[in-house]
């Protein structure tokens, strides 16, 4: 039987179409225009004449950002702390939470609560640089992975979606003669993928887009650049240089800081987007199914 539907039914419809059209329109909006900024000749971004569609088209942006030499040393830095620090951290963090979850644990609840104080409590940036110094990880790559290897909202994440596996799963491989070690890589990881993929794109996103660190531990150290640091010094010498000689040159190449921005923005957000299609199936599942228990 066809449901009967009610005008009232038809207006929320209706409603609810206009709705989403535009909050579609209104979040798409500032990725179309930024995208079309950064393909646009640097004067027009001044007068507000580009839209969703570059006005005049140019690749005047692209190539003064892509010809810093520090750039590539900067990506590949970028790169190598997204690709270490991620499976570092996703390693850790479900060691930890399968330890956490299992109930004959003694210490279950005591280290739990420990991970959840340092989710509020921490030692202050001064503190930390100290310690930092102290295990001479200053002016080294690692000091992009190691700190953060460990958070307390990723293992959680992950313990509530490991308490949802049936114990009777562990029980049968405990009777086959599998141990600890086995269960884990055999039964409970394979069937915390969504998990993992949710938590590998949280950490990948935040160490893609990571900068305030390199500034902080490894602003001496040009080796160790990451990509996100030099764009934003290439952002603050174009702003910086637009009123000298040196801004008259970008003008005369029709380059802005508005544009170099927009230039800026793409280069650095495309990577993400290009991954999150392959992690998006796994996306919603590892959110809802972690945090519901039956």
């Amino acid at each position: 039987m066809k449901k009967k539907y009610s005008v009232g039914d038809y207006v929320f419809e209706v409603f609810l179409v206009v709705f989403l059209v535009l909050f579609t329109i209104i979040t798409l909006y500032p990725v179309l225009n930024t995208v079309a900024t950064s393909f646009n000749d640097g004067f027009d971004s001044i007068v507000n004449k580009v839209h969703l569609w570059p006005h005049k088209f140019s690749l005047d942006n692209y190539k003064t950002v892509l010809a810093k030499p520090s750039l590539k040393q900067g990506a590949l830095i970028s790169v190598a702390r997204t690709v270490v620090g991620t499976l570092l951290s996703l390693a850790l963090n479900a060691l930890l939470a399968f330890i956490v979850s299992r109930k004959r644990f003694l210490f279950k609840r005591g280290v739990s609560l420990f991970w959840v104080i340092t989710m509020y409590v921490n030692g202050g940036l001064i503190p930390v640089y100290l310690l930092f110094m102290k295990l001479h990880l200053l002016n080294t790559f690692w000091v992009y992975v190691i700190p953060g290897a460990v958070s307390a909202f990723n293992m959680l994440v992950m313990r509530n979606f490991m308490d949802g596996i049936p114990e009777s799963l562990e029980e049968s491989a405990e009777i086959d003669g599998a141990g600890y070690f086995t269960i884990f890589v055999k039964i409970i990881s394979p069937l915390c993928k969504p998990v993992y993929a949710t938590i590998a794109l949280f950490v990948a996103v935040y160490q893609w887009n990571a900068w305030f660190d390199t500034m902080l531990y490894n602003r001496m150290s040009d080796q160790y650049t990451v990509l996100q640091y030099e764009l934003m010094k290439l952002l603050q010498q174009s702003m910086a240089s637009s009123g000298s000689v040196e801004g008259l040159k970008h003008n005369a190449a029709h380059v802005t800081p508005n544009a170099i921005r927009a230039a800026a923005t793409v280069v650095t957000m495309l990577p993400i987007i290009c991954l999150y299609p392959f992690l998006q199936r796994y996306f919603v599942t590892g959110l809802t199914i972690g945090g519901v228990k039956e």
